[in-house]
């Protein structure tokens, strides 16, 4: 019996005790027969027993009265769970991450440091159409008259819902591979969607080709008619969030015609229906348009396996249709990217100086006959450019093209290069006052400074390639007449003598005087050296 009368030395003397006990425990179970294993196990609670374990990590105290045990603390049991987590979002991005799905992405999200330029340029303020909109508030009065445009299909053809719904079942993995990102509608939700838009699109095609009244909708119809409401769907049916996959028009198209594999007439439809925002007011020739009436099987084909296309691919690519050469090869962003070319920097976007600067340099502005856009020339001093109308709706038309073209790889750069183009010649008021002077900018937007203001926002934030652009050429060749200084001083004395007739009259009477008194001089210096005999 060993007596402790210090109860600091009593607390250690129990602590190596229990430490004690759990050693020998350790190296019996160890030394057991039908224990195979070498190392040292802790013995495990059993059914026979309800005492707890003595954990050798559990450190009595005694304070003199009453002794209790401080455990150290366990590690939380839901750290497996956070594991379980980790390894499902794995899971998860290893099924997005396959290739199939990434081919025929084409309808994108826009991106938010293109978003915070003008939000209300991507988000449609009247039909929402496809998933990323769909059944938002705001929009929901216009479901009503797509339940009736589905309702005057089915009684103008004599079909039933059923073939419609069982078409889109059909390529329902197809139509949700084009949109970015999971979609949370089920399956039905999904396809009703589906054919309740295309129908409701298809009828406003069709009812701006042949009429509405001759689709059986009354002519003073608050949505089928060509009046004021008509301007607000249009533009919200040219964004990018907004579309739906044309194999699915086409799809449903066809079985309203009873020509299920035809392709190719939906894409004609939309360029007439879409055919007032184009920002050039100047008509198609005869020759342009058979040019692209040939061109849509190849241009608008919608079966390929790059598939996707919708009405704003569409209206693109009726911008860009008619170019003559070969069809450009898509971007390899790999090859291609490097901190001298690709930049996101506006300063080093410059790819020509503003008007006024080339004006004083002597360069001329002359307006350009042709609907074609980007159809700009430059020789000898004289820069043409096709006219370009500006409207309410030219901003979000420009930047959703934009936008396509910044998100998908299998495009040029083409309305991103004219657009920065024409927002390093628009620099100021006084720029887009002399454009209109020449006949190139036809503004229905309101003032000169509204027009300036928007051109030097649409391209805040582009990731732009110099070297990639259409107009890099040209800009070189602009570039390089604007550096000679010879130039510069011929336009300088243009403007300053020769800007109006009386100048030009005062400058020819100078010169008149000036020869008279040269004249003068030298018949009195020539009288003096050889006066007459």
């Amino acid at each position: 019996m060993v007596a402790v009368f210090n109860k600091e030395l009593l607390s250690w003397y129990l602590i190596a005790v229990k430490l004690n006990q759990a050693v020998e425990t350790g190296l019996q179970n160890a030394q057991s027969p039908t224990n195979n294993s070498r190392s040292i196990e802790f013995p495990q609670a059993t059914q026979e027993t309800d005492q707890p374990l003595i954990n050798p990590l559990q450190i009595p105290i005694n304070d003199g009265e009453t002794s209790h045990v401080v455990e150290e603390e366990k590690p939380p049991e839901s750290e497996s769970e956070w594991v379980i987590g980790i390894k499902e979002k794995l899971d998860q991005a290893r099924t997005e991450d396959a290739v199939g799905p990434w081919a025929r992405l084409s309808i994108y999200r826009i991106p938010q440091c293109l978003r915070d330029t003008d939000d209300k340029a991507y988000i449609p303020q009247t039909v929402s159409l496809g998933p990323y909109h769909h059944g938002k508030r705001r929009l929901r009065g216009m479901d009503r008259h797509k339940w009736r445009a589905l309702h005057h299909v089915l009684k103008r053809t004599n079909q039933r819902i059923e073939l419609y719904l069982e078409a889109v079942k059909d390529v329902e993995e197809r139509a949700r591979a084009c949109y970015e990102g999971p979609i949370s509608l089920s399956s039905n939700d999904f396809v009703e969607m589906m054919v309740l838009d295309a129908c409701f699109v298809l009828e406003l095609f069709r009812g701006a080709a042949a009429g509405f009244t001759h689709l059986g909708y009354s002519r003073n119809d608050p949505i089928f008619a060509m009046r004021g409401a008509m301007h607000s769907i249009q533009r919200d049916m040219i964004m990018l969030e907004n579309q739906i996959p044309l194999f699915i028009l086409d799809g449903l198209y066809g079985l309203q015609s009873g020509n299920p594999g035809l392709t190719g007439v939906v894409a004609r439809l939309a360029l007439r229906f879409f055919d007032p925002l184009m920002p050039t007011d100047e008509p198609l020739t005869k020759s342009d348009r058979d040019k692209l009436e040939l061109s849509n099987a190849a241009t608008f084909d919608p079966l390929t396996e790059q598939g996707g296309l919708h009405c704003l691919e569409v209206f693109r690519r009726s911008l860009l249709a008619i170019r003559a050469g070969p069809k450009p090869s898509p971007r390899v962003w790999m090859k291609r990217w490097s901190h001298t070319s690709r930049v996101a920097d506006k300063r080093r976007q410059q790819l020509i100086h503003c008007v006024t600067e080339l004006k004083d340099a002597g360069i001329k502005f002359k307006r350009r006959k042709t609907d074609r856009l980007w159809d700009i020339k430059f020789k000898n001093g004289v820069l043409k450019i096709p006219r370009l109308l500006i409207h309410d709706g030219t901003k979000s038309l420009f930047l959703n093209l934009i936008a396509f073209e910044q998100c998908h790889l299998d495009c040029t750069n083409d309305i991103t290069s004219y657009v920065i183009f024409m927002d390093n010649l628009i620099d100021s008021p006084g720029d887009v006052s002399y454009l209109h002077y020449c006949g190139i900018v036809e503004n229905w937007l309101g003032s000169d400074a509204e027009v300036a203001e928007m051109f030097n926002r649409l391209c805040q934030e582009v990731v732009f390639d110099i070297n990639d652009s259409s107009l890099s050429r040209l800009s070189e060749q602009v570039n390089r007449y604007y550096d000679h200084k010879w130039n510069a001083w011929r336009a300088s004395l243009g403007h300053k003598y020769f800007n109006n007739p009386w100048s030009i009259i005062s400058f020819l009477a100078a010169l008149v005087l000036l020869f008279l008194t040269l004249a003068q001089t030298f018949y009195t210096v020539y009288a003096y050296y050889d006066p007459p005999s």
